[in-house]
């Protein structure tokens, strides 16, 4: 209890913007809460010598001691206040780093002060007793992004940073699943144990039972050896299965079973098995329409849908380009053994119009390719023009499109063309089949051979 019982209740605001202070001030007195307003981080710690607030209020980004320091300072209090940090600029680190150090809650800037106050009202009544976590492990891949859209991804990740429960991510294809994935594991409480992923809609129907569960010699034809499972694999860490819309329907029953009893079997096996597994999975349909079009099982649904995580597409995310886009030019500088490029402003201006229908997956290849073949070291609006996939800001006419490439005096135009257009579509059939080369292939009505070897003549990435 705070040491206010039987008064009014208490919030402690800590921010370095005077006209925060008074807002949330306000705010907090029609809601009857008495507050005490500090304009960085050690006045407030000085204070808590003295006193305890019910909730304290605190910006990350202050000068002297910022929120982070105030946060890792809270924790070596006996009866530390929950805490709401409200933030303009957080990336990933920064928001997880704010949840692993007790934060209860995180609000952007500019918040809504009725969410404000009611999480408040809802905090006071009752002080936490947060647990203290391991500091920060960053992934090797990081999630980048200020936008308001990955704000609210961040939050979601850091929330569930204290627990292991069942996770279904939502995104189109590109949009970065696989890595939320990562960050989810690497954020919880079997970040040390292993994280195992697997594509569903990758595998052949009659193998995915054997990938997922194992199989014993001797179980059908080519089985010369056991075979551990993925779940195995997996046991006492995270299972990420991917594209789990496109499980076929006789091995979602089986999924389900195994994740109602907790226990599977090889295949050809007759031993009971078990794995302490946490699930992550995710798809880029919509699986209610599926369940009403009798393609997924509403139960499994409800068994993976215990916390869904939407990841917004490129397109509603335009803020967050010109940070990806320089990212993935200093990580192609690196692969390639070259300096990094620019962007000039009218290059970056093309690249925010286009609807990127591939997502960061795209922008990261184009990226690549504006690396490899831009002439010079600042990249020009002419260089992202041509270079850029047809369609994705599409001309309004074949002729159109060609403008686009004779406008262009370099030599070549046909070459350049023409595998600008094998790329895009390379890169639309494996969209439109999930990454399987054999259906994507068939799509474009060639052999898989000849997939193969213009996915290595291109550099193509398909994760």
């Amino acid at each position: 209890m705070s040491e206010h019982s039987g008064q009014s209740a208490t919030a402690w605001v800590v921010d370095d913007d005077a006209s925060i202070r008074w807002v949330v001030e306000k705010t907090l007195a029609r809601g009857g809460i008495r507050s005490r307003q500090f304009a960085e981080g050690q006045s407030c710690l000085d204070a808590l010598t003295e006193d305890r607030p019910d909730v304290l209020i605190t910006d990350l980004r202050m000068p002297g001691m910022d929120g982070h320091a105030l946060l890792e300072r809270l924790r070596q209090l006996d009866d530390p206040p929950p805490v709401i940090v409200v933030s303009a600029h957080s990336d990933i680190d920064s928001v997880l780093r704010a949840y692993e150090s007790g934060a209860v809650e995180l609000l952007a800037k500019p918040f809504d002060v009725e969410e404000l106050l009611a999480l408040v009202l809802r905090l006071q009544s009752k002080r936490r007793d947060l647990p203290v976590t391991a500091a920060t492990r960053k992934t090797t891949a990081r999630i980048t992004g200020d936008s308001p859209a990955m704000q609210a991804v961040y939050r979601t990740i850091g929330r569930l940073s204290r627990a292991a429960v069942t996770v279904l991510i939502n995104g189109e294809s590109g949009t970065g699943k696989e890595l939320v994935a990562r960050t989810l594991h690497e954020h919880s409480p079997r970040r040390d144990k292993p994280f195992v992923a697997i594509n569903t809609a990758a595998i052949p129907s009659e193998l995915l039972e054997s990938e997922l569960f194992g199989h014993e010699r001797g179980a059908f034809t080519g089985a010369h050896q056991r075979r551990i499972g993925r779940f195995e694999q997996a046991d006492t860490g995270t299972l990420f299965l991917d594209e789990i819309g496109d499980m076929p329907l006789e091995m979602q029953t089986r999924l389900l079973r195994v994740l109602s009893e907790g226990e599977f079997f090889r295949v050809g096996g007759h031993q009971s098995l078990r794995a302490d597994v946490r699930i992550i999975a995710a798809t880029h349909q919509d699986i209610e329409q599926l369940i009403r079009a009798g393609r997924f099982r509403e139960d499994l649904y409800h068994r993976l849908n215990v916390v869904r995580l939407d990841i917004p597409p490129l397109r509603e995310r335009r803020d967050d380009i010109r940070a990806l886009a320089e990212k993935f030019l200093e990580d192609a500088a690196i692969e390639l053994g070259v300096d990094a490029k620019h962007l000039t402003p009218d290059a970056l201006h093309v690249l925010e119009q286009r609807e990127w229908p591939g997502n960061v997956r795209e922008l990261r290849n184009f990226c690549r390719r504006l690396t490899a073949l831009a002439p010079g070291r600042d990249i020009t609006r002419e260089d992202a023009g041509p270079l850029a996939v047809p369609g994705n800001s599409a001309p309004a006419s074949f002729e159109n499109w060609l403008d686009e490439w004779f406008a262009d005096t370099r030599e070549g135009v046909a070459v350049r063309a023409q595998e600008s257009l094998e790329r895009a579509l390379i890169e639309r059939a494996l969209r439109e089949s999930a990454g399987h080369r054999q259906q994507a292939a068939k799509r474009l009505g060639w052999g898989r051979n000849t997939l193969t070897r213009k996915l290595q003549q291109y550099e193509i990435d398909e994760t």
